[in-house]
């Protein structure tokens, strides 16, 4: 595939990943009295479900997958799956919205880095003379964002300092998780270029599956049990508002999990990862449109200057170009 197609279609999937991903920042503000393994494991228990028949239509592709295969795919749906949200949905119960937002906001940045230097060999390596410029943009795009979300922070007369503490450090957490995920099934997806990326989704749905059941049990037993910091006016299984939750588990376990992810590995597939690592930024941007729309409000100016920086940092990383160490 020419080098500008494959850049046009790798962006576009990942544009799309970034919007269905976004989802997920809204839907623990939506269930404010669910606890966050609730959640997490309630999105996970979905996405797995809606795999089943997904692996039933392509079971052939499956079969071919290796005991070694299922075994990545098992790793990166515990970490890039479960215990990312976890602490994110965590995170944004503990700190409201814009703090994690910022936090994750980093990923671009944060995996761009890793990535220049972990897969120089295998993608090549932008000068980082090169990558300077864009990785300023996008982080002075990020500061001015989340300046102005810090300030409606600071106004609110009964800010809980612990709990936005704590939510920052679960933000570092999901960081930690989904710069890890993103390199390592970007590694399985360039070293198996013959295998379809929705396979590949559908696989890590089904590895998913298992280990949401398993933390479901243990949450309800947990629960059941009375143990420390259990809500005994939970109602299990499915919580106050059934239908809502349910309707929302079912939703982002559909468009973020596996469509969302079945977009991110199109877009792992094409793109080297220290460019892919930065159009994460997607995620931020719909993230932030996301909640401006439950708010009901429209950005302020600095806002809107920080998504003009971050957008302005994304075109200047598509404009360079990797240098091989065989072609230098």
């Amino acid at each position: 595939m020419p080098h500008r197609q494959a850049l046009a279609t790798g962006t576009a999937f990942a544009l799309a990943a970034g919007l269905m991903w976004g989802l997920v920042f809204i839907v623990p503000l939506l269930l404010p009295q669910y606890p966050a393994a609730l959640l997490s494991v309630g999105r996970y228990l979905a996405f797995g479900l809606i795999a089943l028949p997904l692996a039933w239509l392509d079971r052939q592709r499956l079969r071919q997958l290796t005991r070694a295969d299922w075994v990545e795919a098992a790793k990166l749906a515990l970490v890039g799956n479960l215990l990312y949200y976890l602490c994110l949905a965590a995170a944004i119960q503990r700190a409201g919205g814009p703090l994690p937002t910022m936090i994750i906001g980093t990923l671009p940045v944060v995996i761009a880095l890793a990535s220049n230097r972990r897969d120089a060999l295998r993608d090549g390596r932008l000068p980082w003379a090169q990558l300077l410029p864009s990785l300023l943009l996008i982080g002075a795009g990020i500061a001015l964002v989340n300046q102005v979300e810090l300030q409606h922070l600071r106004q609110q007369p009964q800010a809980d300092l612990a709990g936005y503490a704590l939510g920052a450090a679960l933000g570092v957490g999901a960081v930690v998780c989904w710069t890890w995920y993103p390199l390592r099934n970007a590694d399985w997806l360039r070293a198996h270029p013959d295998r379809s990326p929705s396979t590949w989704a559908t696989a890590q749905g089904i590895a998913t599956l298992p280990m949401a059941l398993l933390g479901y049990a243990v949450f309800w037993a947990w629960h059941a049990l009375g143990a420390p910091g259990s809500d005994a006016a939970l109602a299990l299984p499915f919580g106050p508002t059934p239908g809502r939750y349910i309707a929302l588990m079912l939703a982002v376990g559909l468009l973020a999990s596996w469509l969302g992810t079945l977009c991110w590995n199109e877009a792992s597939q094409r793109l080297p990862t220290t460019l892919v690592g930065q159009l994460i930024v997607f995620e931020t941007l719909a993230a932030l449109g996301y909640a401006f729309v439950l708010r009901g409000q429209q950005p302020e100016a600095l806002t809107l200057a920080g998504v003009a920086l971050l957008v302005a940092g994304v075109v200047v990383g598509l404009r360079r170009r990797p240098t091989h160490p065989a072609a230098a």
